[in-house]
């Protein structure tokens, strides 16, 4: 099985992504920022891939293995990422409940609302996601997760470069950000994960 986190969009405090399994898409993604050097509990997870595997100890466990009772069989950890340890996925809302590790829910805010970043019915993505991925890697099955940023032809932005407005260059923005909008939902629709 192989999960794909691609980041969608980078800000001051949080980092938003979607999560797509074997290319289809299952939930949104919230990390910390992105950033060139690490900063404990502060930075979110380096590009690359990694296989998972359980993790059967910690806090985390305990407490999901109370919530989830005979449903959980160990937190889902990101294995040998480079210069971080104990990379889980697991619920959560803002960017304060993650310390380097992957939120993943079903709804996601718009970064430029808050610099925390949100995502929302976080258990609900995480129960379905881990029903997922636990029944692969309790078959034997490897599971593997790629980090990525998103890579569009053109910058997609809602801020404008004009301070007045100019109806030619405004429409070919307009335009621009239709085309990218379109593609990205396409993905989404026909679940194919972008390369």
């Amino acid at each position: 099985m192989k999960l794909e986190v691609v980041r969608t969009q980078f800000g001051k405090d949080a980092t938003n992504g979607m999560l797509f399994i074997d290319g289809v898409f299952e939930c949104y993604t919230l990390e910390d920022e992105v950033r060139d050097v690490k900063v404990y509990g502060e930075t979110a997870i380096p590009s690359g891939e990694y296989e998972i595997k359980f993790r059967k100890v910690g806090g985390f466990h305990e407490r999901y293995s109370a919530r989830y009772k005979n449903a959980h069989y160990g937190m889902l950890e990101l294995q040998d990422v480079p210069n971080f340890k104990y990379i889980l996925i697991h619920s959560g809302n803002t960017d304060e409940h993650t310390a380097g590790c992957l939120l993943v829910g079903n709804t996601q805010q718009d970064l430029d609302l808050g610099k925390d970043g949100m995502i929302g019915q976080s258990r609900l993505a995480y129960e379905r996601m881990y029903r997922k991925v636990s029944a692969e890697m309790l078959a034997g099955q490897k599971v593997t997760i790629k980090i990525s940023d998103i890579q569009l032809d053109n910058q997609i932005s809602n801020k404008s470069d004009d301070d007045n407005f100019i109806y030619p260059s405004y429409k070919e923005k307009l335009d621009q950000i239709y085309n990218n909008t379109n593609i990205i939902k396409n993905y989404i629709i026909k679940g194919i994960a972008p390369q």
